[in-house]
């Protein structure tokens, strides 16, 4: 049986009923209330694209602007030239323009009184979308004029949504391999397949770390998933969703290709070999074949981005494991466990978050921490194996480890090998200057080898060694307060001990 994984999002919400999703909203402005009354009548029973119409009502310019301030998505505004004064409308249409910068929303001026606004230079000098007289909107103009409106804001709203999906899918590929998330790439494209199908726009994006894949044993397992969906995430498909969702995840997995059920989709794509990734959504209407041909180069899109970041993910992972290798093998010629290297890249990790490190530092630390002592691998067997005391003469040797660990890692130009050969250069540096090699005091040290030099105390005093017992937590604990301000940066160990419960789990989690 193949390891497999199926990805499923939802980018549908239930509808109001089963007939209409959602309203277009009209703003009817006029000083006249017979002129709502008409309009109501004319426009009654009116629909577009499985949504009905959602009359707003305003009697004065100042009326209608406070209206559009609290429904920032009015597709449409009838407008009447004379009101509470003559250019009433006129100002409200510059002031929705100008002021409001709403560019969105259709306008169209109806007026009684056409020698008060001639159409030629009302045209001229207003951004509007049409020039009506009263007398001329009859019933049928008026559904004419509305629909040809509503499907003009729809394509504004699609170009828009476009426009924002392209800036998001710009912005997030230049962070996309350094992050290995593909949740940002993914709802920028999202956005603008969205945009050119028209689907729900408020319910089509996917939800945050959506593309985190786990592959189970013949198991479809929801990963992500908006309204009714969300509370399947994490379970076995088969075990929650129902019969066509189970039927359609199943189909698309079979024939490798887009399945589909009266208005819901389920698109197939495929990160890797032996991975089956199910996107399912639904729409107001059926998606033409031009529409599922559109899905269909997206979707195998996002399989050679995502098996690209796989690729890119499994490379970073060797190498961290190459990094762990290396330092566990210094730390066991030293008579001390792998495990030791492990742990206190955790604790760097931890500690570097709580200080404020960005998250590309804390990647950095965690790969380069366990490379602290580096340059043990030419100090001699006699010296690290020595069960008592060191002398003076074998001190000042085991001193030279960080000048020749920092001198080895340094060699390389890679950002990761660079901070571990300042954190082997640097982790014996103390705070108030009395460390070695160069008595470097305070922000001199760098924050990397601060981090470091705590974390490895704290797991060396925890810890047996061939030269001592381990320390109990509170004799760890006492010790590190004693050393506050003189071999540790304040800061830090306040820290440590306000993620006391965090560091132990982590020393739990990695025994010797």
């Amino acid at each position: 049986m193949s390891t497999s994984s199926n990805l499923l999002f939802s980018v549908s919400k239930e509808p109001a009923s089963p007939e209409l999703h959602g309203t277009w909203k009209v703003l009817i402005v006029d000083d006249e209330s017979s002129v709502h009354d008409v309009t109501r009548l004319a426009l009654s029973g009116f629909i577009y694209e499985n949504r009905s119409l959602e009359l707003l009502h305003a009697y004065s310019g100042i009326e209608a602007i406070h209206i559009m301030e609290k429904h920032t998505d009015i597709a449409l505004a009838i407008i009447d030239v004379v009101m509470e004064e003559e250019h009433a409308g006129l100002k409200l249409i510059d002031h929705i323009r100008k002021n409001m910068k709403n560019n969105l929303v259709r306008i169209v001026l109806r007026t009684g009184q056409p020698g008060q606004a001639p159409e030629r230079e009302v045209l001229k000098k207003y951004d509007i979308n049409d020039y009506k007289e009263k007398t001329e909107l009859t019933s049928r103009k008026l559904f004419s004029t509305v629909f040809t409106s509503i499907r003009s804001y729809r394509d504004m709203i699609a170009l828009e949504s476009n426009r924002h999906g392209l800036e998001r899918v710009i912005q997030s590929s230049t962070e996309i391999y350094k992050s290995k998330n593909l949740t940002e790439f993914i709802n920028g494209v999202l956005e603008q397949l969205v945009a050119v199908l028209y689907l729900d726009q408020d319910s089509a994006y996917l939800t945050h770390g959506a593309m985190a894949v786990e592959g189970t044993d013949g198991e479809s397992i929801v990963l992500a998933g908006t309204g009714k969906y969300s509370s399947h995430v994490g379970k076995i498909a088969d075990d929650s969703l129902d019969k066509d969702d189970r039927w359609l995840i199943s189909n698309t997995i079979e024939k490798k290709d887009c399945s589909t059920k009266g208005c819901k989709y389920a698109m197939y794509f495929s990160p890797k070999e032996g991975m089956d990734d199910v996107l399912l959504f639904s729409t107001a209407k059926e998606l033409s074949e031009n529409d599922l041909h559109l899905l269909r180069m997206f979707f195998n899109n996002v399989g050679i981005a995502y098996r690209n970041i796989l690729l890119n993910k499994e490379l970073e992972d060797s190498q961290r494991e190459i990094l762990y290798m290396l330092g566990e093998a210094i730390e066991t010629r030293s008579k001390e466990t792998g495990s030791h290297v492990r742990r206190v890249a955790e604790y760097s990790r931890l500690l570097g978050d709580r200080y404020g490190l960005a998250l590309h530092e804390l990647e950095v630390i965690m790969l380069a921490s366990p490379l602290h002592d580096f340059g043990k691998i030419g100090i001699p067997d006699r010296i690290l194996h020595k069960n008592g005391k060191l002398d003076d003469e074998e001190w000042t040797q085991m001193q030279t480890h960080s000048t020749m660990g920092e001198e080895m890692l340094g060699r390389s130009s890679r950002e990761v090998m660079q901070a571990a050969s300042i954190i082997a250069g640097q982790h014996h540096e103390w705070w108030d200057g009395t460390g070695y090699p160069r008595g470097l005091t305070q922000g001199n040290i760098h924050i990397y080898a601060r981090i470091t030099a705590l974390a490895d105390v704290f797991d060396a005093l925890s810890s047996k060694r061939c030269y001592k017992e381990a320390w109990s937590f509170e004799e760890v604990k006492e010790h590190i307060e004693q050393q506050k301000g003189k071999q540790f940066e304040p800061k830090l160990v306040d820290i440590l001990f306000d993620t006391f419960d965090e560091v132990v789990a982590i020393r739990e989690r990695y025994p010797d």
